[in-house]
């Protein structure tokens, strides 16, 4: 039911659309991220998205569940006041942890700013050096939790990288013009878009996803009105767009490569309308919330990969989770060439 496997009438043509489509995209490693937009756009290259990002056609912050995504800039701020706040909440607890005084933590806010303002675009190293400047002494975890602290309260967000390096701007300066939803409408459109790019899925789901109580699912739902579908899947009620649910016929039975930490799998309590039950310890080893990169057939995960980037071509080594035959083994070959394209590197397809 993704974006990614709908035919191009129904699929967003940019990254704005893309990102706008999920409503926001799980991007806490980066490469993982620019590929998730990459493999939704077909024939874009790294190169492409990385202009669109820097257009500002879509943001990184930590929206919801402390994990860094790529949102829509116009909608970041309501983001964070609906569901950024209640990673907020535990602030205190943590920075008392690793021994920052709420008092340093707010002066680290207000260097930031006052290091950002006029349009200025610091490293991560140079954010911490200002605030070290301004007074502020920061050790071990300490600099991490300002960053995401001065983020998750709206004042700062995370630009396209600097060479190698991480960056951050005034969030205000690359959002000018927010959208104001009221709190009823928000819960509406965070829900539409949740389902929209997930769905069908269930209210467990929805509230997985962006750490909002059951009472708030509920509600978002009910204010989505008819731009959601109830379905019946195995028993279970779920919801999904019926836009999605209609073209979802005319689908193609695709492969497709698709990075770790995608959104494909990610949001979801019960993984197994993706992958068998017994083969998700492959794509997320230990349980420990890393997702390894998957090969989709027909929308189950019949494989993950690992890629090397090497001068002369990206090496990718295939992980069967059963045999393939000899045809599956070219289609997923196969499937592994937009990737290819898209960081501008010959393919070398390694299987075990």
């Amino acid at each position: 039911m993704h974006s990614l496997l709908l035919t191009p009438e129904v699929r967003p043509a940019t990254v704005a659309g893309i990102v706008e489509w999920f409503g926001a995209m799980q991007a806490q490693d980066m490469a993982s991220g620019l590929w998730s937009l990459g493999a939704r756009l077909p024939g874009a290259t790294l190169g492409d998205v990385e202009a669109a990002l820097e257009r500002r056609e879509a943001i990184r912050t930590w929206p919801m569940r402390g994990t860094v995504h790529l949102v829509p800039p116009a909608d970041a701020h309501w983001m964070l006041e609906l569901m950024g706040v209640r990673a907020l909440a535990g602030a205190a607890k943590r920075r008392a942890t690793i021994g920052l005084t709420e008092r340093a933590a707010d002066r680290g806010v207000e260097l930031l700013g006052e290091a950002l303002a006029g349009g200025k675009r610091l490293t991560r190293a140079e954010c911490l050096a200002a605030v070290a400047a301004g007074g502020v002494e920061l050790s071990g975890q300490m600099g991490y939790h300002l960053l995401w602290y001065a983020s998750q309260r709206g004042v700062t967000c995370i630009a396209p990288h600097l060479g190698k390096e991480q960056s951050f701007v005034l969030l205000d300066e690359w959002a000018p013009k927010p959208n104001r939803p009221s709190r009823e409408e928000a819960l509406g459109l965070i829900a539409t878009r949740f389902f929209r790019g997930h769905g069908p899925a269930t209210r467990a789901d929805l509230a997985r996803w962006t750490g909002l109580t059951m009472t708030d699912v509920r509600a978002g739902i009910a204010a989505a009105g008819s731009a959601l579908a109830t379905v019946t899947v195995d028993g279970t009620e779920m919801f999904a767009d019926p836009a999605v649910l209609e073209a979802a016929a005319a689908t193609r039975d695709d492969w497709a490569a698709l990075p770790g930490f995608d959104e494909y799998m990610l949001g979801y309590q019960d993984r197994t309308m993706m992958v068998d039950k017994q083969h998700l310890d492959a794509i997320v080893p230990g349980g420990n919330g890393i997702f390894k990169s998957t090969l989709v057939e027909r929308g189950r995960v019949v494989a993950t990969w690992k890629r090397t980037l090497g001068k002369k071509a990206v090496t990718v080594d295939v992980f069967p989770l059963a045999p393939l035959t000899a045809a599956a083994r070219a289609h997923a070959e196969a499937a592994l060439e937009p990737y290819a394209r898209f960081v501008g590197l010959p393919p070398k397809v390694r299987w075990p």
